[in-house]
């Protein structure tokens, strides 16, 4: 009886010391988001074992989060489900089920999982594309993109790219009863980069008739020059996302070498030809002094050649990288709404983007969680449903209520 005392003791002790971390006060449901936390840690040691011994892919194992939160597309009296394709890419599309006088309205919605995971198929995203069209009377149209490591950059890029330009289509509109000027893209994290980047991109192209009249970034992942922002710095090793699984999703969008991965870890992974790029992303201007904390600017790259964009064809592409566009293409961009979170790496991504919107004329609403984590608006289903993921999921239905 003493000897399974002291055992169940002492497992007891090493679970609290695994599950236990030291988080700010101001975060909400602390040791709700350590046990999820340690399940995700669980789950990213497994994926290194596995990929150390050979056996697969690390992120083939960390695909486990999205496979077992899969839901079919289940129509019920409020929504009209299926799963379909436009120009060729799978998309899950939801429709209102109850006609109401008029035209509705419409967003093409973007999944996040840094370019190597999730889908459409997620159940949070099942359950917010639900609510956002029986709220909204609005057709919701989730992209189902290709992901890394089997598909790198642009391939998620020209998948979102041909849904928006198929779906924009006034023809297209018509058949789904969408009112032509309100149209919105709209995307979290990975999604929240794709869904600025194609909005950057499409007004360029002369077929595309229709624009978009919003966008809405969620926590976005902005810019490929400076892993060492000040959120990078304060956030390296918060729950969910952390700095080291963060550079790594960015370096397999681009690639599977791990060269890549050490220099983007280190913040010397830009080349002399490239540093021309720091000013868009000098977090010591673009961001307020209340993000700029007490972290001192310096220039990322300094002291090494890098591996310069040449060798990794797209790594400083504005398609891949949004925040890395000239002045002159972010003018007349649609109307922007950016939401950060306080404890996420990207936090700072999504500042810089706003403040350069705003000087480029674009109308920007940023709004800023202080007590937030990244991926929060993953946690809105149960068994992990957070007040501070409603709340952020409330914030997103009332600015999409006011202005599409």
């Amino acid at each position: 009886m003493g000897i399974k005392l002291v055992s169940f003791a002492v497992v007891s002790v090493l679970l609290g010391y695994y599950v236990y971390l030291p988080l700010p006060e101001a975060l909400g449901e602390r040791w709700k988001l350590m046990m999820v936390d340690a399940c995700f840690r669980s789950l990213e040691h497994l994926a290194e074992l596995t990929e150390f011994i050979g056996l697969k892919h690390y992120m083939e194992v960390m695909m486990l989060l999205t496979v077992a939160e899969m839901v079919g597309p289940t129509s019920d009296e409020n929504v009209t489900v299926v799963d379909t394709t436009f120009n060729g890419v799978a998309v899950r599309v939801f429709e209102p089920t109850r006609r109401k006088p008029g035209l509705r309205r419409a967003v093409i919605y973007i999944h996040g999982g840094g370019w190597c995971l999730g889908s459409a198929k997620m159940l949070p995203y099942d359950a917010l594309s639900r609510k956002t069209a029986t709220e909204l009377n609005a057709v919701i149209v989730s992209v189902e993109y290709r992901l890394a490591p089997q598909h790198h950059f642009p391939d998620q890029f020209n998948d979102v790219y041909a849904v928006v330009k198929y779906f924009l289509q006034r023809d297209i509109l018509a058949q789904y009863l969408v009112d032509s000027g309100r149209v919105a893209v709209a995307g979290d994290s990975a999604g929240g980069n794709l869904a600025a980047a194609v909005a950057q991109q499409i007004r360029e192209d002369p077929k595309v008739e229709v624009a978009i009249k919003i966008q809405v970034l969620v926590y976005p992942a902005l810019q490929t020059i400076d892993f060492n922002t000040p959120s990078y710095q304060q956030n390296g090793n918060m729950p969910i996302l952390p700095k080291s699984l963060m550079v790594r999703f960015w370096s397999e969008y681009f690639s599977r070498d791990k060269l890549l991965l050490k220099d983007m870890t280190d913040n010397t992974h830009t080349g002399r030809e490239d540093r021309g790029l720091n000013s868009l992303v000098n977090w010591g201007i673009l961001l307020p002094e209340k993000f700029r904390k007490q972290y001192k600017y310096s220039p990322p790259g300094r002291g090494n050649e890098g591996i310069s964009s040449a060798s990794v064809p797209g790594i400083f592409d504005p398609r891949a990288a949004p925040l890395l566009a000239p002045d002159e293409k972010l003018r007349a961009l649609p109307r922007a709404f950016i939401m950060t979170c306080e404890f996420d790496v990207l936090r700072d991504d999504g500042v810089m983007y706003a403040t350069r919107l705003q000087g480029a004329g674009v109308h920007v609403t940023l709004e800023h969680f202080e007590d937030c984590f990244h991926g929060v608006l993953m946690f809105i289903t149960w068994p992990t449903n957070f007040a501070i993921g409603q709340k952020l999921l409330g914030r997103y239905m009332d600015w999409l209520q006011e202005n599409l």
